[in-house]
């Protein structure tokens, strides 16, 4: 069986990136696939590059501003939803480089249950092509923490059975339209960081399966866009925890990570931050986002 699949990549200011992506999914072996490209208010001419050189391979939507990634891959979704009839949508990072056959292994085990929702790739550093970043991810819900599985590990198979997990990396995955239809689109407020483990979330308590596939292989430069705005990642990532478990979480596992957070990370980030790295600017983008972050969880933001 092959469903058609719509992949959407989204575009900010990184062209480069995004040309060796492209490249990488056009030796693919996937028989049945279109590429939606979102350009998130970049400011050069990639628009232009990428049409001179991908012409009719790519659909480009542009883009007037920076959506973030979540709104950003939601107006990609609802063009493919409408224009595309995909029986699969795939959400792939524009700094990913992809192995020819892992659409085909991704749609291979998300086709032989109804009831897998979400699968996602085995994922390793693009520097360092046998370091593992991600065999899917793993949510403590009484600390606020969702962690990657085999981050850092150098791939001796250790991690080369499909298995269900709490959540895959956002940069490389694969969701059942009828799920999506079910559980709604990316929670647009995130902006960035948590919306995929939200998601996937949402897609568990549905009743659905979220699972990892060793045999589809992508290789991740990581942080390729939020390295360029300084502070972005800790402001987003911070404020968003308060987001994520105020939505997901029971309330006795948001108070448990109320409570630590304050006691624990608090202390932790500030002195980090102020006494070793001397970094003011980032310290208050820190409280800022905790400000931002518990407004948005009692539903002020």
């Amino acid at each position: 069986m092959h469903p058609k699949v719509s992949i959407i990549i989204l575009n900010w200011n990184g062209l480069e990136d995004t040309i060796e992506c492209l490249d990488s999914l056009k030796k693919i072996a996937y028989p049945d696939y279109d590429v939606v490209v979102v350009d998130n208010g970049s400011k050069g001419n990639d628009i232009e590059a990428l049409k001179k050189r991908f012409g009719d391979y790519v659909q480009i939507i542009e883009n007037d501003r920076n959506y973030g990634f979540a709104e950003g891959n939601n107006i990609g979704i609802r063009y493919a939803l409408a224009n595309l009839n995909p029986g699969y949508i795939l959400l792939l990072n524009n700094d990913m480089v992809a192995a020819p056959d892992f659409l085909s292994e991704l749609v291979e085990v998300a086709v032989r249950d109804a009831w897998i929702g979400i699968v996602g790739p085995k994922i390793y550093y693009y520097n360092q092509p046998n370091r593992l970043q991600s065999a899917g991810g793993r949510i403590n819900w009484w600390i606020g923490e969702t962690s990657l599985i085999g981050v850092g590990e150098i791939d001796k198979g250790q991690f080369d059975h499909v298995n269900d997990v709490n959540w895959v990396i956002g940069g490389g995955l694969l969701i059942k339209r009828q799920v999506l239809e079910r559980i709604g689109l990316l929670y647009q407020p995130y902006f960035a960081y948590f919306e995929e483990a939200d998601w996937c979330t949402r897609c568990k308590k549905g009743g659905y399966r979220v699972v990892y596939v060793p045999s589809a292989k992508l290789w991740h430069k990581g942080a390729a866009t939020t390295a360029r705005i300084g502070g972005m990642r800790l402001y987003y990532m911070t404020r968003n925890r308060f987001l994520f478990m105020k939505r997901n979480a029971t309330g006795l596992q948001f108070a448990c990570f109320f409570v630590r957070f304050f006691l624990r990370d608090v202390a932790f980030t500030t002195v980090s931050l102020l006494a070793l790295q001397r970094d003011l600017k980032s310290l208050a983008k820190f409280y800022t986002a905790i400000c931002a972050g518990i407004s948005l969880s009692l539903g002020r933001g």
